[in-house]
């Protein structure tokens, strides 16, 4: 009786959240993609000739953003789980944090990138603290990632949970960046603790 108590709370917000009935009507995968939608209008990231990996992509709604911008590069999406498919995007199914799956990404692309997008998070648990921990690790092992593949003009634009994490995220970002900026879309939910960090130019 629970789960289907909360199964209908569940649809009664997303028929009133805006960015749900938004992407409904434009077709797009997920509400998220006005994430990037509004971070790239912000901050000028993407450009038509880009190479860009999107971490964390299915069901796509990012790669659907990228496809739209993106007319002459190269877009590599990978996840853990299947992704249907997304003219112009190659899709990786794998764990992101192994090596061989690293590889892989290095080899298809064969050149330095332009810019690294992470919207992965992991399974939450309940438990706020963990969470953010969890998802931050994964920040972190992207923003590294990162640093191996991107142009020293490249990008590096990666969700995170404020929390007891954040120090090292933006600690690590300015080591690593000459621009750090952290924002919070309108299209993320205004109770969540959900931010991204945007990083410009590599250091070095």
């Amino acid at each position: 009786m629970k789960k289907n108590k909360s199964s209908k709370n569940w649809i009664r917000s997303q028929k009133k959240d805006v960015f749900f009935i938004k992407s409904q009507i434009s077709g797009y995968r997920s509400r998220s993609s006005y994430k990037l939608i509004e971070i790239n209008k912000k901050f000028n990231l993407l450009k038509s000739k880009n190479y860009v990996l999107d971490l964390g992509s299915s069901p796509g709604g990012w790669s659907q953003v990228l496809t739209e911008k993106i007319i002459h590069g190269k877009i590599i999406s990978v996840d853990l789980i299947p992704m249907k498919k997304i003219k112009n995007c190659t899709f990786i199914q794998g764990d992101f944090l192994k090596t061989k799956c690293q590889k892989e990404i290095i080899s298809i692309f064969n050149r330095k990138i332009d810019a690294v997008f992470s919207d992965m998070a992991a399974n939450t648990t309940g438990n706020k603290n963990l969470d953010s921990l969890r998802t931050g690790e994964l920040c972190l092992e992207s923003m590294r990632f990162s640093f191996q593949i991107l142009d020293k003009k490249g990008c590096f634009v990666s969700k995170f949970f404020m929390g007891e994490i954040f120090s090292e995220i933006k600690f690590k970002a300015n080591k690593l960046f000459e621009r750090v900026h952290v924002f919070k879309p309108s299209a993320s939910k205004s109770f969540s603790k959900e931010s991204y960090i945007i990083c410009k130019n590599l250091i070095n």
